[in-house]
């Protein structure tokens, strides 16, 4: 009957996690398919393994996310909020699978999980904050005034720009500047008299 209850959290969670936070939220439907896959992964490697006892499903839910963070997921580009919600996936799992006389615990950890990605993944947390991988079609080495440059093209305050390519030779420059404004959007760059002052292409 506890097992019965586990599982029927799990569903219950992973229904909550991937339909009414994630994809809300996100809206890639291949991610969907794989939070859901992945948990059900787990659920049925772990349930076949539990006549072993807690310390083989236990030694299983490492192994797993070992190998997680060692693949890094590098079929695909996925953000980090991507990766908190996969390792969210395989923790309800876990917790689903496990046999334990304390099933009740491992409900309240599952909903633990879900309020947790619940507030740090709600768009009104830290909404001004935002972060861009910017090219600049000209060579900026000048630190200081690449910041004051993008302040005023971003109508925001910047906390951090780390430059990662200045290209001399075609006379661009890359960098991930990371900002705090009002609107989160730039606009339209001005044009003082030096022609040799950029404009700006952002990267999606």
């Amino acid at each position: 009957m506890a097992q019965l209850a586990l599982l029927a959290g799990d569903i219950t969670a992973m229904s909550l996690l991937v339909f009414g936070l994630y994809f809300p939220r996100h809206r890639r439907r291949d991610l969907v398919v794989a939070y859901l896959g992945v948990n059900a992964g787990v659920v049925a490697v772990a349930t076949s393994l539990s006549g072993a006892g807690t310390g083989a499903g236990l030694g299983l839910g490492m192994a797993l996310f070992g190998v997680l963070s060692i693949i890094r997921l590098r079929s695909t580009e996925l953000d980090q909020h991507e990766v908190a919600y996969y390792f969210s996936a395989l923790a309800l799992g876990i917790l689903g699978a496990l046999d334990t006389a304390h099933t009740g615990r491992s409900l309240g950890l599952m909903a633990l999980i879900l309020a947790v990605l619940f507030v740090g993944d709600h768009p009104w947390l830290l909404r001004s904050h935002r972060r861009q991988v910017m090219v600049l079609d000209s060579a900026m080495p000048d630190h200081a005034a690449l910041v004051a440059y993008l302040e005023s093209i971003l109508d925001a305050r910047v906390h951090s720009v780390s430059v990662q390519r200045v290209d001399l030779v075609n006379d661009t420059t890359l960098v991930d500047v990371r900002y705090r404004g009002p609107h989160g959007r730039p606009k339209a760059a001005p044009r003082p008299a030096a022609s040799a002052t950029p404009t700006v292409a952002v990267r999606p």
